[in-house]
């Protein structure tokens, strides 16, 4: 439904912002506290586990799903950590092991249980966020969610890693 003084109605905007007009650069950022933001991935692998007795213990795969939860001071214009960002830590540093992968082959040695899984990727996002250009926003993995079935999963929360 819309009002009729159009406020959930469209309109064209009357004047488009302008950086150095309208607003100032010292203006973008909002506030100076930390903030968490997500992201999800999901991935193809194919593992077994050992000294299991289930349907497991064969070779079979699963889609995982596999969310971020990461937090951080913002920096100048008001960003913790760009998603594109997130998006480029996981392609280039932890997608390479598990995607369309033999994950008893590419994971350090290891039962690959979910939890054990979750752990490991993790540890790869935090070593990857305390060595990166972002660390002078103190950027931290509160969470990691670890799908292995749409209604089942692991989880790594910061203070239990830490």
């Amino acid at each position: 439904m819309c009002s009729s003084d159009g406020l959930f109605g469209f309109r064209i905007v009357d004047k488009l912002q302008k950086l150095g007009e309208d607003i100032h650069i010292e203006d973008l950022r909002y506030h100076n506290k930390r903030v968490l933001v997500s992201k999800e991935f999901t991935f193809d692998s194919a593992h077994h586990l050992h000294h299991y007795e289930g349907k497991c213990k064969n070779l079979h795969g699963h889609t995982y799903k596999v969310i971020f939860g990461i937090s951080s001071l913002t920096d100048e214009i008001g960003i913790a950590i760009d998603f594109g960002d997130i998006k480029a830590i996981w392609k280039e540093h932890i997608e390479i092991y598990l995607d369309h992968r033999y994950l008893n082959e590419t994971l350090p040695p290891m039962n690959t249980t979910a939890e054990n899984m979750v752990v490991w990727i993790y540890e790869k996002m935090a070593d990857y966020l305390k060595e990166s250009q972002f660390k002078t926003l103190k950027p931290r993995v509160e969470f990691v969610r670890l799908f292995e079935t749409p209604t089942s999963y692991a989880e790594a929360r910061r203070e239990w890693m830490e």
